[in-house]
């Protein structure tokens, strides 16, 4: 799965470590999406910032709210709205990304089977909607995952990323050879 709402695909490059292809075949899941969105934030500096700052906010606000509420203070419509938005905050951070890969799910399920191609000069993302061919800068960083690989751009408030799931690989190896590629053209997270 290939997201890319800022920039379009790049034009093909030229980049270290050329050599012969990793091509994944692959229908994103929910939970691949919810996945990369948590590494996402943990990897994206203002998105990091988000990831600390609403849970303190949230539990400022849930305190806030507990504590007029058990105090007797006669304002208890904003000490309930205090509470309320404070719960809501803290549960944002936990269900929020996969509310968002919830979202996504008509997307995914129209894009049906994804191909990927992982070679010298970049990636190429199929799927029945839309092909992008992207060189190494467009996202010049990557993270991996027990289950994925994520490409990433890492620019302010960039939402560029593509979804490479293990197991769309066709060969135990190729999941070394993947990473080989990205460690040889990317920066790792």
């Amino acid at each position: 799965m290939h997201m890319n709402a800022m920039e379009p695909a790049a034009a093909a490059g030229t980049g270290a470590g050329t050599g012969e292809g990793v091509e994944l075949v692959y229908e994103v899941a929910t939970a691949d999406l919810a996945q990369a969105i948590r590494v996402r934030t943990r990897a994206t500096p203002a998105l990091r910032r988000q990831r600390w700052l609403m849970p303190l906010l949230g539990g400022l606000s849930a305190l806030l709210g507990g504590s007029a509420l058990l105090s007797g203070q006669p304002a208890g419509s904003k000490a309930v709205l205090f509470l309320g938005l404070g719960l809501l905050l803290c549960g944002l951070c936990v269900f929020g990304p996969r509310l968002q890969a919830r979202a996504f799910a008509g997307m995914l399920a129209k894009a049906g089977q994804t191909r990927a191609v992982v070679d010298g000069s970049g990636i190429s993302v199929s799927t029945r909607q839309y092909s992008t061919r992207m060189d190494w800068t467009a996202q010049p960083a990557y993270a991996e995952t027990d289950e994925l690989f994520l490409t990433l751009d890492l620019h302010r408030r960039a939402a560029s990323m593509t979804i490479l799931p293990k197991r769309g690989v066709r060969h135990p190896a190729d999941v070394d050879r993947l990473r080989e590629l990205l460690d040889a053209n990317l920066r790792r997270l």
